[in-house]
């Protein structure tokens, strides 16, 4: 099938590797301008760049997609479906309307369920015991579109937004190759009007752990902004970076270092208890409680935040 292909980062990436591997003609391929990155800040291509360079594809990187010169561009490939995942440019209604069969998104949750910028993260925080990929139609909507196809998976009591971003990356490039294979089977199903969340993109204020909160909540939090933002604390009035965590029985005051071992370290909070597992302070790299610990001690009776 001949197919333009807009996306931007892994989570894409893989998809793209897929359809290529699934023999598809990739007549074009979109992704974001390079961007600064490193402590150099030189410019670093996006990996769906990478790997449409690395087969020899057509790449455009536009600002936007308004433009009459970018449409027309568009336009001449004559693409039957534009696959778009993770892209971060909003598409006209000119753009969505000129594939023949349309344009089809990789959406990293069971909609209706979480539309929008963070469904992995917002997944997690919520508590979600499933979550997976939907398969849709492009609208002028946020992720609004009719559904082709759903693939579900179970989120892990351990899991972090890291972990379930890398089983949703693979399972997103199965189901897209999946989807194209039966197209011509397949009926649009529109979204039911029930069950409508909103992924919000998260802020940096939402990072800092509040001990108030109860343990589960508070454990999902860190869970789920494991890598990004990245939930923190201060320790004696320094950052202290908190990447994993498990909610356990029990009551301290919140933000009180109530014990401190190979385990982890244990912290009250408006109800229950955390167990933090993995920490990182400024300047160093992430380690596991014990090791932590050996350059930390005398953490019990602290207060955290």
């Amino acid at each position: 099938m001949k197919l333009i292909f807009a996306g931007t980062p892994d989570f894409a990436a893989c998809a793209l590797e897929a359809l290529i591997a699934a023999g598809h003609e990739i007549a074009l391929v979109l992704t974001q301008p390079d961007r600064p990155a490193g402590r150099g800040m030189k410019l670093k291509p996006s990996a769906v760049k990478v790997v449409a360079q690395t087969h020899g594809l057509r790449v455009e990187q536009p600002a936007s997609l308004k433009s009459a010169e970018t449409q027309d561009m568009l336009r001449a490939i004559g693409a039957e479906v534009m696959v778009v995942a993770a892209y971060g440019l909003l598409l006209p209604q000119a753009v969505l309307d000129m594939p023949r069969r349309g344009c089809l998104n990789i959406h990293g949750s069971l909609l209706p369920a979480w539309r929008g910028a963070a469904p992995v993260q917002r997944a997690i925080q919520a508590g979600d015991r499933q979550t997976g990929i939907t398969i849709m139609q492009m609208d002028a909507g946020l992720d609004t579109g009719a559904m082709l196809s759903k693939h579900v998976i179970d989120i892990a009591d351990t899991e972090t937004s890291a972990s379930l971003f890398a089983r949703l990356t693979q399972l997103g490039a199965e189901a897209i190759v999946d989807t194209l294979a039966r197209l011509d089977s397949l009926t649009p199903q529109p979204q039911p009007a029930e069950g409508v969340s909103y992924a919000h993109k998260i802020s940096k204020q939402e990072a800092l752990v509040d001990w108030t909160q109860e343990a589960e909540q508070v454990a999902r939090t860190i869970r789920a902004f494991n890598p990004a933002p990245g939930a923190h604390t201060l320790l004696q009035g320094e950052p202290l970076k908190l990447w994993q965590a498990q909610a356990r029985e029990g009551q301290a005051q919140p933000g009180l270092v109530v014990s401190a071992d190979a385990e982890g370290v244990l912290v009250g909070c408006g109800r229950g208890l955390v167990c933090i597992s993995e920490l990182q302070a400024p300047g160093a790299r992430r380690l596991p409680a014990r090791e932590f610990l050996a350059g930390h001690p005398g953490l019990v009776g602290t207060r955290l935040g």
